[in-house]
C-alpha cells in the first residue's frame, strides 16, 4: 500500500545485524563536517527505509570498552554495497576523533537500523528543524521529497551555508514546483524562537525536529501547545543531551 498523509506514519521493524565494513571514500563537506562512505560484503541485505532511521556506530575507547553512537544512514547503494554516513565534528569525543583519523581502508562496525518510521511524502507542507546532528537526516529528506513538496527548514550548524540549499521560493514559483525556505540560526535558543515565530501554513503538514534534548522539549511544547499542531503529525527526537555520553530519545 502506498503511504499518503491520510494513512499516516508506518513503523517497520528490522532484524538487527552487526556489520564489519571499511572506509572507501572520505569527503570534507565543510571544515567541521565529513561524509564517509563505507563498503563491505556484510552490507548485503542492509535496509534503511526512512530518513529518520539511525544505526549504531560501534567504537572502542582507550580501555577497549565498547562505545555506541547513533548515526543517520545518509545513503545506501545496494548494488555497490556502499553505505554513507556524515559526521559533524566536535572538539572532542570518540566518534569525532575516529572520523578525523579515518583513512581509506580503516575498519568500522555498525549495527541496525532497528526499525524505520516511514513518514508519507505528500503532506501539504513539511517543517524540518534541527542542529548539526540533524543535518544528515534533513539532507536525506530533501533528496527524497518530490519537487512539488513545500518545505520549511530551520537549522543551526550549517557551517558556512555549505550543507543546505538556499531558499528557492522565487525560482520555485516560476517553475511551478514546490518551495524551499531555509532559515539558518546560530544556536538552539534562536531555533526555538524561529519556530515560535512561524505562521504554519494551511493544510495538513508534518513537523520533524531533532537535536539536543532540552531544546527539543521546548520545540515539542511550542508545536503541540502553542501552535496546536496535531501530535500524530509531528516527530521530535533528542539526538543528544548536554552532559550525557550517549543519548537518543523520542519525545513525540
Amino acid at each position: 500500500m502506498e503511504l499518503t498523509a491520510k494513512t499516516g506514519v508506518q513503523r517497520v521493524r528490522h532484524e538487527i545485524q552487526r556489520r564489519d565494513i571499511v572506509v572507501s571514500r572520505i569527503e570534507q563537506l565543510a571544515p567541521a563536517y565529513l561524509r564517509i562512505t563505507f563498503s563491505g560484503e556484510s552490507l548485503q541485505g542492509f535496509t534503511s527505509l526512512s530518513f529518520d532511521d539511525h544505526l549504531k556506530f560501534i567504537l572502542s575507547d582507550e580501555g577497549d570498552a565498547r562505545v555506541w553512537r547513533d548515526y543517520t544512514p545518509q545513503h545506501f547503494d545496494p548494488v555497490s554495497r556502499e553505505l554513507t554516513l556524515e559526521f559533524a565534528l566536535h572538539e572532542q569525543g570518540p566518534a569525532s576523533d575516529w572520523a578525523r583519523s579515518a583513512a581509506v581502508g580503516t575498519a568500522a562496525t555498525v549495527a541496525g537500523p532497528r526499525g524505520s518510521m516511514i513518514i508519507p511524502r505528500d503532506y501539504d507542507w513539511h517543517l524540518l528543524a534541527g542542529d548539526a546532528t540533524a543535518l544528515p537526516a534533513i539532507r536525506r529528506r530533501l533528496d527524497e521529497l518530490p519537487a512539488a513538496a513545500n518545505v520549511i527548514i530551520i537549522a543551526s550548524g550549517d557551517d558556512g551555508e555549505r550543507l543546505l540549499p538556499a531558499s528557492t521560493a522565487a525560482a520555485a514559483t516560476a517553475a511551478g514546483t514546490g518551495m524551499r525556505s531555509v532559515q539558518r540560526v546560530a544556536n538552539d535558543e534562536e531555533m526555538v524562537a524561529a519556530v515560535r515565530a512561524l505562521s504554519l501554513p494551511g493544510g495538513l503538514g508534518y513537523c520533524w525536529c531533532a537535536g539536543e534534548a532540552a531544546a527539543m522539549k521546548q520545540l515539542r511544547d511550542v508545536l503541540a501547545n502553542e501552535k496546536r499542531h496535531p501530535r500524530d503529525a509531528m516527530r521530535v527526537a533528542a539526538y543528544w543531551k548536554q552532559g550525557a555520553a550517549s543519548h537518543h530519545e523520542n519525545l513525540e
